[in-house]
């Protein structure tokens, strides 16, 4: 039988090592330095609802079926998560491309002032690992990039704090256009960073476990 074509690829040659090197970024991160974690969500895209239905004369209310318009404009959010303190820093931007990554990373290194390398850990999209992105980093030596290996989005923290972003940004709304994505992001990213904690990595320790009620039966 063949072998997954997933697993042999996340099998190959590099996957401990990239995987040991973003563990160690988590669990022991050198000295000064500022370890996030990069990814694009979307594309959400802005959608229009038609009007509401009507009431009738005698008081019922007039049946419609829903329709709604996809516009053609599409957002990417950018969103980088601090693993320190658990603080992120987000963007949008109308494509995902080299130029809006750079613009980011800009966003990220103005984000955390300092003299210490900045590691980036993000998955290898073609616009991360581009010669542009490549070539970019000779005027920003603080910005270090660790890739993770291909199927392996566990190890990338920013996927878990995707999973709350939508819940407080995204969820069950309806945008007209752009702007409001980008206004629901920015208000969302604020209110997370008012209430966040460092992110460390590895399942918590269990619980300890008290003994149930103990009966004692006298015959």
């Amino acid at each position: 039988m063949a072998p997954h074509p997933v697993l042999d690829h996340q099998q190959g040659p590099g996957l401990r090592r990239k995987r040991t090197q973003v563990v160690g970024l988590y669990t022991d991160p050198p000295d000064g330095a500022v370890v996030v974690c990069a990814d694009e969500l979307g594309p959400v895209t802005p959608r229009t609802f038609g009007p509401a239905p009507a009431w009738s004369a005698d008081g019922h209310r007039i049946k419609a079926p829903l329709e709604y318009f996809r516009g053609p404009d599409k957002t990417w959010v950018y969103g980088a998560l601090r693993v320190a303190d658990g603080a992120a820093v987000t963007m949008t931007a109308a494509s995902r491309n080299s130029d809006c990554y750079q613009r980011f990373l800009q966003r990220v290194e103005d984000a955390n002032p300092g003299h210490g390398d900045i590691w980036v850990i993000a998955d290898n999209l073609s616009s991360h690992n581009s010669l542009a992105t490549r070539t970019w980093p000779a005027d920003h030596p603080r910005i270090q990039h660790a890739f993770i290996p291909v199927g392996a989005c566990w190890l990338n923290l920013q996927e878990a704090w995707w999973r709350i972003f939508r819940h407080h940004a995204l969820a069950g709304v309806s945008f007209a256009d752009s702007k409001d994505i980008d206004h629901a992001t920015r208000i969302a990213t604020a209110q997370l960073n008012q209430r966040a904690k460092p992110w460390v990595w590895g399942r918590p320790p269990p619980a300890p476990r008290h003994l149930r009620r103990q009966f004692v039966y006298s015959l």
